[in-house]
């Protein structure tokens, strides 16, 4: 059986059908080992155009072993992966043509301006001087840097240099940004400013980021689709959503906003929501809030909970003030994902 035979169908590379996206990266069972250690273990992923998807893991998990391999800076020791369709172990300067990278940490001349900077990188990629100034000034404005892009680098904080890496990364026009744990020692308005900026060019230029971080909070904040390694494998793949119904616990939540003060009140609204169908647990708020939890199970019953909360509320006057789902913490699905891949070893 071969490798793209071997691997599940939602990760194998897609048939040549003209209606479908084709991955800008696509990986089946690759693999890298250094000795008796496994970097990367049996890899299978797909990123594609107009996402952004998250690596997430602690450090030593295999996030930048397996971005050198994308980049073509290392080599597999076994399996298969296509870059923008091109095979980075045998094409891989035509992949860092297409690809713009940022490593976490960006080297830059302190004593030249970011202008300056950004010139070099487009002479090292072919850029000719007019296209050159004209992808600078736009790259420039995009990661908010104009004002300062004539002063030395040395003068950048560090949230600035990782802007000007951004648009190093960006000035030959790429379709794929792959960042290497891009908001690393940036404090947290830097941070803000980082990933609202990335969410930008995703919107504005279609492009696809491959983002590597072990920063929870910010994968979930910015990431369209998740990927958990753990031990140099992937243990989980999705979006927020899949990941909880995968590791979560079988449950879903609805915050449900009831204006009672009145103990009696309180017992009738607590009896009625539990006659709904799909609500097995109903959980009033004692901190003087008027948030009610609301458990519904299974998991996939829980938007129809939702309509029907709305309708009993306003049909029961609950004093409703409030209605939303409650999306898992990605860091209780991480907790929750490692537990269950350290098992499934111990098993294997």
């Amino acid at each position: 059986m071969s490798a793209v035979e071997a691997v599940p169908a939602a990760t194998q590379r897609p048939a040549p059908v003209e209606e479908e996206v084709e991955p800008v990266i696509w990986t089946s069972g690759l693999t890298k080992q250094y000795g008796d250690l496994t970097a990367v273990d049996s890899l299978d992923l797909a990123v594609y155009p107009g996402e952004i998807f998250g690596l997430l893991g602690a450090n030593g998990a295999g996030k930048t072993t397996t971005i050198l391999m994308l980049l073509g800076l290392s080599e597999p020791t076994d399996g298969e992966a296509l870059v923008m369709g091109l095979d980075p172990a045998f094409e891989p300067r035509e992949v860092k043509r297409r690809v713009g990278y940022l490593p976490d940490a960006v080297g830059f001349y302190g004593n030249m301006s970011g202008r300056q900077n950004l010139r070099y990188t487009a002479r090292l990629n072919g850029l000719r001087r007019q296209a050159a100034e004209t992808a600078i000034d736009e790259v420039l404005e995009q990661v908010g840097l104009t004002d300062r892009a004539d002063d030395e680098v040395q003068t950048y904080s560090r949230g600035m240099r990782q802007r000007l890496g951004i648009a190093d990364a960006l000035v030959k026009g790429p379709d794929l940004l792959i960042l290497d744990e891009p908001t690393t020692a940036i404090d947290p308005l830097g941070v803000v400013e980082i990933l609202d900026l990335l969410r930008a060019l995703v919107h504005e230029r279609g492009l696809a980021i491959l983002l590597s971080s072990h920063l929870l909070t910010q994968v979930q904040s910015v990431c369209d689709r998740i990927g958990i390694f753990a031990s140099g494998r992937l243990v989980g793949q999705g979006t927020l959503e899949e990941l909880a119904d995968r590791f979560g616990d079988g449950t879903a939540v609805v915050e449900v906003g009831l204006d009672l003060t009145d103990p009696a009140e309180i017992e009738r609204a607590k009896g009625i929501l539990l006659r709904i169908k799909g609500v097995r647990k109903v959980v009033a708020p004692t901190d003087g809030s008027d948030a009610w939890r609301v458990i519904v199970q299974p998991p996939d019953a829980e938007a129809g909970v939702r309509q029907q909360v709305l309708a009993t509320a306003v049909a029961e006057n609950l004093g409703l003030t409030a209605l939303r789902p409650i999306v898992p913490s990605l860091d209780d699905i991480y907790r929750t994902a490692l537990k269950r891949s350290a098992v499934v070893r111990s098993k294997s």
